[in-house]
C-alpha cells in the first residue's frame, strides 16, 4: 500500500508542509482500513451499547462489564436494576488475524491470541477465557486442510503456553474461505473497579514506559498488509508482514502486568498490535487529548540498523506501552527485571504534538487526535442481494441423514478443542463441545475466584461464539439476525441469559457494491438483532479486504455472546439413559415443518437453493424462556437446535442412551430456525408453564439401546450411536487419513 494522493494532499494542507517518510509510514498505517474503519465506521453507530453492566464500552482495548450478583445473575438484563450488579468486572474482546493466519497459519493464529490476550491486560484484567471462530475452505481440500491444522496448532501452543483456557467457538467450512480463511479469537478477562486501566492517558509530565519483548522487524506493515486483497503470491511475499510470537514471553508479560497493577504503577496502558509502537503511543495520548515526546533510540531493539519507520511501525509481540508517575518508573523497571522481560522510558506525555526523535533529528511532528483519529471515511456504493427460489431436490432420508451428520461443518469439532487445554485456571464448568462453555465466578470479596463454588456466591459465567457463512450468503440481514439467536439460544441452552456481546465483522472489498451491500446487511441485522436480545455490543473488530484470487469471502458477522446464570449446575447436551422409562423429548419453540432450508446443511450437502427461514418477532422473550426451561430440576438434558437441524441435534444427543423420534417432515427434521431447544425432561407440564408463549411438542421418547430411531414422514431410519459417531468423527478420520498418506 502506499497514501493515496487524496489522503496525501490533506496530510500535506494539515501539517502545512510535506510529510517526513517516517510521518507517510504512520499514515498509511493508522490511516488503513484496519485501523481507522473507514468503509465501516459509518455503519457501526446502529449497534446499542449501553446497559446498566457497561462499564466500558467500545472504543478501548476491550469492554468492561460489571457482573450481576449471584442473586440476580438468571434474570434477563431487561428486567435487571442498577443496584443488582455486584463489585466483580469482566473484560470482553475480539480480534481477527486473517491474513496473517493464510500467509503462515501457525504464528498468524498464535500471535492473534496473543494480541486479544494483550487487549485484556490493558484494561488491568487477568486473562480467564478465549473462544475462536475459524472459517476455511472446503475440507476435501488439501490446502484448506493445512491452513486447519496449522491454526488450530498455533492457537493451542500460545494459548496452552500462556495458561489461558481457550473453552469454545466455532469451525465452519466453505468454498467462499478458499483463498482467505477467517480467524477470529475473543478473550474474557476478570478485574475489579479498583484495578480498572483504561487507554487514555491522563497527565502531562508521565512517562512512557515500554515493556516486553525486544523491538524487532517482524510484522512490518502488518495494518496495510491487513487491509488489502490477498494477492496469489501472498504466501511468500508477505512474510515478513507476519507477526513471530513467543508465548512464555507472554506468560511473563501478563503476571508482570498483575504485579503492576496490584502495586497501582499503571495510570493508563495500550498494547502495541496494529502498527506497532507508532500504533499505540499515538492512539494513547490521542484518546486523552494529549501528546507524546519518544526517543526512538531508546526503544529496547533486538536487530541491529534499525531505522525510525521500521521502530515505530515493527508489530513485534509481546510488548506494552505504559503511562506511569515518574516517581514510579524505579519500580516498573524492578518488576520488568524480576519477570526477565525489557523495560525502556522512551518519552513522556505532553499536551503538544506527537512527536518522535531518532538519531537527533525530529522525525514525526503531528497532531496525536489527527493522526489516529483524522482519516475521512469512505462513502461507498452498495448492492441489495438477491432472494434465492426455492428448488429442493428429494433425497431419501438415509443418504441424507449421513451426509448432514458427516458434513464437516456440522461434524465433531472434537480433534479441535482437545488440543487446547480447556481447564487450566480450574474456572471451566461446563467445557468445549456443549452448547456454550460455563466459568465459575466468585463474587469479589467472596474468597478465590477459581474452582467449584455454591450457587449462592457464584455467576455462571457463559460464552458462546461464531457465525454461519451459509445462512448470510443466503440472506445477509436475516443470517446475521439468525447468529445472535443462535448464540444466544447457545447460552439458554445451559441455562443462562445475555449479557453483552462483541462481533468481528469480515467482510470482501468494500469498493465491490454487491460485497459491501452484504456487509451493510450483516451490520444491521446483527445491531437490530442485538438489540431486541438485550444484548449491548459493547466492542468489535472489523476486517474487510478479505478476498484473494478465489474471490469475496462470504459476510461473516462472527458474534461472541457472554451470559449470566445463577451456579453453574447447567443440563448436559447428552441423553441420559437411566432416566429413559421416566421421561420424554419435546422440542421448545416449534418443529420447524412450516420453514424453509435456505442456508441449511442439507441443502450445501445434497443441493438446491430455497429462501431463508423464519425467526421469531420476539427474540429475547425466546432466550429467557429457553433459559427458565433449562434451569428446571425437570431437565436432564437440553441442546440447541442450529446447523443441520433436528437431525444433527438428535445425533449429538444420541450416545449410550438412544431416542425413538418422530418428525412430520422434511423441512421439519432439517431446517435450521434457532430459538429453539430440544429437551429430556421427566416433567412436560413443567416445561410448558417455563416455556410462556413458545411451542411445546412431543417428538418422542429416550430409549436404553443406544440408536437413534428417526422416523419422517413415511420414512424411517435406525442407526446406531457407534454409526452416529464415525459420520460425526470425519475430521479427525479424515486427517489422520491424510497425514499417514492413506
Amino acid at each position: 500500500m502506499s497514501l493515496s494522493d487524496a489522503d496525501h494532499d490533506l496530510v500535506t494542507a494539515t501539517l502545512g508542509r510535506e510529510p517526513t517518510p517516517a510521518e507517510v509510514a504512520l499514515f498509511e498505517n493508522l490511516w488503513s482500513e484496519h485501523c481507522a474503519y473507514r468503509s465501516s465506521r459509518p455503519l457501526l453507530s446502529a449497534f446499542d451499547s449501553e446497559s446498566d453492566a457497561v462499564v466500558v464500552g467500545p472504543g478501548d482495548d476491550a469492554a468492561v462489564l460489571a457482573l450481576p450478583t449471584p442473586a440476580a445473575a438468571d434474570t434477563p438484563a431487561a428486567d435487571r436494576g442498577a443496584s443488582e450488579y455486584g463489585d466483580t468486572y469482566v473484560t470482553f474482546g475480539i480480534e481477527s488475524h486473517n491474513h496473517p493466519s493464510y500467509v503462515d497459519p501457525f504464528d498468524g493464529a498464535a500471535t492473534g491470541v496473543g494480541g486479544i490476550v494483550r487487549d485484556t491486560m490493558s484494561m488491568g484484567a487477568y486473562p480467564i477465557a478465549l473462544l475462536d471462530s475459524l472459517y476455511f475452505g472446503e475440507f476435501t481440500r488439501e490446502e484448506s486442510r493445512y491452513l486447519f491444522d496449522g491454526v488450530v496448532d498455533g492457537i493451542a501452543h500460545y494459548g496452552n503456553c500462556i495458561g489461558v483456557p481457550t473453552v469454545g467457538g466455532s469451525v465452519a467450512f466453505h468454498d467462499g474461505y478458499e483463498g482467505n480463511p477467517l480467524v477470529n479469537v475473543a478473550c474474557v478477562g476478570l478485574t475489579t473497579e479498583d484495578r480498572l486501566v483504561t487507554a487514555t492517558a491522563q497527565t502531562p509530565g508521565n512517562a512512557l514506559v515500554l515493556v516486553g519483548n525486544a523491538t524487532g522487524r517482524d510484522g512490518l506493515g502488518g495494518a496495510s498488509f491487513a487491509s488489502e486483497d490477498l494477492a496469489e503470491d501472498a504466501e511468500t511475499e508477505d512474510r515478513p508482514a507476519v507477526q513471530v510470537g513467543d508465548p512464555y514471553a507472554e506468560k511473563r508479560l501478563i503476571e508482570c502486568n498483575e504485579a503492576l497493577i496490584d502495586e497501582a504503577l499503571v495510570v493508563s496502558a495500550r498494547d502495541l498490535g496494529a502498527a506497532g509502537l507508532g500504533g499505540a503511543s499515538s492512539e494513547l495520548v490521542a484518546k486523552g487529548d494529549l501528546g507524546a515526546s519518544i526517543d526512538l533510540d531508546a526503544v529496547h531493539q533486538r536487530e541491529p540498523n534499525m531505522n525510525a519507520r521500521e521502530i515505530l511501525l515493527a508489530e513485534s509481540q509481546e510488548r506494552m506501552c505504559y503511562e506511569v508517575d515518574p516517581a514510579d518508573v524505579g519500580r516498573v523497571r524492578a518488576l520488568a527485571e524480576r519477570f526477565e522481560l525489557g523495560c525502556s522510558v522512551i518519552g513522556e506525555v505532553t499536551d503538544g504534538s506527537y512527536v518522535c526523535t531518532f538519531d537527533g533529528e525530529t522525525v514525526v511532528d503531528v497532531p496525536a487526535d489527527f493522526l489516529a483519529d483524522g482519516a475521512p471515511m469512505h462513502d461507498l456504493p452498495s448492492a441489495e442481494p438477491p432472494t434465492p427460489e426455492r428448488n429442493v431436490p428429494d433425497v431419501d432420508l438415509g443418504s441424507a441423514f449421513e451426509a448432514v451428520v458427516s458434513d464437516p461443518t456440522t461434524a465433531s469439532k472434537r480433534w479441535v478443542y482437545r488440543q487446547y487445554d480447556h481447564e487450566v485456571g480450574v474456572r471451566t464448568a461446563v467445557a468445549p463441545g456443549d452448547d456454550a462453555a460455563i466459568l465459575a465466578v466468585r463474587e469479589a470479596g467472596s474468597g478465590a475466584t477459581a474452582g467449584a463454588a455454591a450457587p449462592d456466591d457464584t455467576v455462571g459465567l457463559a460464552l458462546a461464539s461464531g457465525a454461519v457463512p451459509r445462512w448470510t450468503s443466503v440472506n445477509p440481514y436475516d443470517g446475521a439476525r439468525a447468529v445472535a439467536l443462535e448464540n444466544a439460544s447457545n447460552l439458554a441452552a445451559k441455562g443462562a441469559v445475555p449479557l453483552a456481546a462483541v462481533d468481528c465483522l469480515n467482510g470482501g472489498n468494500p469498493e465491490n457494491p454487491d460485497v459491501y451491500g452484504g456487509f451493510e446487511a450483516i451490520v444491521d441485522g446483527l445491531a437490530d438483532a442485538c438489540s431486541a436480545l438485550d444484548a449491548p455490543v459493547v466492542g468489535g473488530n472489523v476486517s474487510l479486504y478479505n478476498d484473494s484470487v478465489a474471490g469475496p469471502i462470504p459476510p461473516t458477522p462472527t458474534l461472541a455472546v457472554l451470559g449470566t446464570r445463577r451456579g453453574v449446575d447447567a443440563p448436559p447436551a447428552t441423553l441420559d439413559g437411566t432416566a429413559a422409562d421416566a421421561s420424554a423429548l419435546v422440542v421448545v419453540g416449534g418443529t420447524g415443518e412450516t420453514d424453509a432450508l435456505g442456508g441449511s446443511a442439507y441443502l450445501a450437502t445434497v443441493g438446491g437453493t430455497d429462501r431463508f427461514p423464519s425467526l421469531p418477532a420476539d427474540p429475547a422473550d425466546v432466550v429467557a424462556s429457553l433459559a427458565r426451561v433449562a434451569r428446571l430440576p425437570s431437565t436432564l438434558a437440553s441442546h440447541d437446535v442450529s446447523e443441520g437441524g433436528l437431525a444433527v441435534t438428535l445425533a449429538e444427543l444420541v450416545d449410550d442412551a438412544g431416542a425413538a423420534v418422530t418428525l412430520p417432515t422434511r423441512t421439519a427434521a432439517f431446517a435450521e430456525t434457532p430459538g429453539r431447544l430440544v429437551v429430556q425432561t421427566t416433567d412436560p407440564d413443567a416445561v410448558r408453564d417455563a416455556a410462556g408463549d413458545l411451542t411445546v411438542t412431543r417428538i418422542g421418547d429416550v430409549t436404553t439401546d443406544g440408536t437413534l430411531s428417526l422416523t419422517v414422514g413415511e420414512e424411517t431410519l435406525t442407526v446406531t450411536a457407534a454409526a452416529i459417531r464415525t459420520h460425526r468423527d470425519v475430521i479427525a478420520s479424515e486427517l489422520a487419513s491424510s497425514t499417514t498418506g492413506g
